[in-house]
């Protein structure tokens, strides 16, 4: 009787034991797979090298994943929830009251990810390699967020110009505000900085870059808000 009670309780000890080590390995393999395709692409990559980089066993993609091109899904859904997503852009407008201080929500929060610390890790790297040449796993995803964002600041810019939300100017304004990050991507901070040395992208120059794409957001609205009254008068 005793003996039955001793395994009944190890046995789930082992059990939890056995579940945190899935776990482990799963994340291991998803950091490690997103070092790789970053440096290499999703062609270039192989199961094998990930596994081997990670210490997992050979077949550790295919049992926690189902094959690289789930493993590739899950990792760009990794890199896409670090990178500010739409969902995380609603929640920081919808904490805002009046517009400007939405606009300085959506473009603070975007510029302290692709702009700060998180600009030299993997899964900046690996989206802008998406960017210049995308996969079709990837154009889903990419479609995806850009409507979610391009919602978010059309209700924005439309508070702050007073015009429909369909309208052509808002639209334009979406992509003025939006093109910069688009560089940062691309470029990086890092050699923007070598390009010009008086900037600086780090956590003390957050604020002051935040403050300048805002006021310099509001200067071009305010100049299209107006065009667009006198052009309908």
């Amino acid at each position: 009787m005793a003996s039955r009670n001793i395994v009944s309780k190890a046995t789930p000890r082992r059990a939890r034991g056995s579940r945190a080590q899935k776990t482990d390995t799963r994340e291991q393999l998803l950091e490690t797979a997103g070092q790789v395709f970053s440096e290499k692409g999703y062609a270039g990559a192989t199961g094998k090298e990930i596994c081997e980089r990670s210490g997992a066993n050979a077949a550790a993609v295919v049992y926690h994943f189902g094959g690289m091109e789930n493993l590739y899904k899950e990792v760009i859904h990794e890199a896409r929830r670090r990178l500010a997503p739409s969902e995380a852009l609603a929640v920081a407008v919808a904490r805002q009251t009046d517009p400007k201080s939405k606009l300085t929500a959506f473009i603070g929060l975007l510029a302290g990810r692709l702009a700060g610390p998180l600009s030299s890790t993997w899964a900046v790297r690996l989206i802008s390699r998406e960017m210049i040449s995308p996969t079709p796993i990837f154009d889903e995803i990419r479609n995806k967020e850009m409507r979610g964002r391009a919602a978010i600041l059309r209700g924005i810019i439309s508070e702050l110009t007073q015009l429909p939300e369909d309208h052509p100017a808002v639209a334009r304004a979406c992509i003025n505000i939006m093109a910069p990050f688009g560089v940062m991507l691309l470029i990086t901070p890092q050699r923007i900085e070598r390009t010009f040395p008086v900037l600086s992208f780090g956590p003390e120059g957050m604020d002051e870059l935040t403050h300048h794409m805002v006021e310099f957001a509001l200067g071009g609205l305010e100049a299209i808000a107006r065009q667009a009254r006198t052009l309908t008068r």
